[in-house]
């Protein structure tokens, strides 16, 4: 065989390997990267949890109730349809250049250390501590270059904003299912406009828990690495992720529920007739 039939093949295949060793990540690649995949994980328990002692707290169904209530959260929501959501988005939002510029940052040892940190807080198992060592932290971190950075971090993430955006959505679709459940006449629109009208109490109510949050995630994250960690989060790509990530968890995060609302109002009005 001459030399010419070896080269070209050879050739070739270098080519195509480099080509491969080259190529953009592809946005499942980048949800992978990134912790978010390991935390929509944890979004029934999550949902459930929280809608749970949302309820019982508030006093509206009794306890058997609200543990039903969550038991129908829980089982309405499925990881993976989440993220092929946040998948499907990624892919029509970024541009390769973007994709892979987030997928560049989390390959970092800072990025995986905050990453590792996220995953954690975002336990529901994590929830009592935050709570409990929230007072200590707020005292510990007050007047400081950190308690100054949660400003930026806020705005950058879109973590309170999101939060009573989803909480408002939330209690608008279980709101509806317990006021037809007690026979409240209580009509939607209503609903919705006593919801908004409390927004602003709900966002000081809800950027407290954020922040409170934040303190706990990111106690052992220094504030160099978290000047890196909002560099990226305020960098086109990472607002471009950010944005999308938060939309597509919010969105299908809010359908689930407002299906229970629903199966739940149609409970209640059968059981009147």
């Amino acid at each position: 065989m001459r030399l010419n039939s070896l080269v070209k093949p050879l050739l070739i295949t270098g080519f195509m390997l480099a080509g491969t060793a080259q190529a953009a990540p592809d946005a499942r690649e980048v949800l992978e990267a990134s912790p978010v995949d390991d935390i929509v994980a944890q979004y029934p328990e999550m949902m459930s949890r929280g809608i749970q002692d949302g309820l019982k707290q508030s006093g509206q169904v009794p306890p058997m109730v609200a543990d039903s209530i969550g038991f129908l959260v829980s089982n309405s929501f499925r990881a993976a349809d989440i993220e092929q959501r946040v998948v499907a988005n990624l892919e029509a939002a970024l541009t390769p250049e973007q994709l892979e510029e987030v997928h560049g940052w989390y390959q970092t040892p800072v990025a995986g250390k905050i990453a590792e940190a996220e995953i954690a807080a975002s336990a529901p198992a994590a929830w009592p501590e935050i709570r409990s060592r929230a007072e200590d932290l707020n005292k510990r971190y007050q007047g400081t270059a950190r308690e100054k950075l949660f400003d930026r971090f806020d705005a950058a993430s879109r973590a309170t904003e999101s939060a009573v955006d989803t909480t408002i959505a939330v209690q608008l679709g279980l709101g509806t299912a317990m006021a037809a459940l007690s026979r409240d006449s209580v009509h939607h629109e209503k609903m919705r406009e006593r919801l908004e009208s409390q927004r602003p109490a709900l966002r000081g109510m809800v950027g407290q828990q954020v922040y409170d949050g934040y303190l706990f995630t990111y106690r052992d994250i220094s504030n160099q690495e978290m000047n890196l960690y909002l560099d990226f989060l305020e960098s086109e790509a990472g607002r471009s992720f950010t944005r999308v990530v938060t939309n597509s968890v919010q969105q299908a995060v809010i359908e689930p529920v407002e299906s229970i609302g629903a199966r739940l109002a149609a409970f209640g009005n059968f059981g009147g007739e």
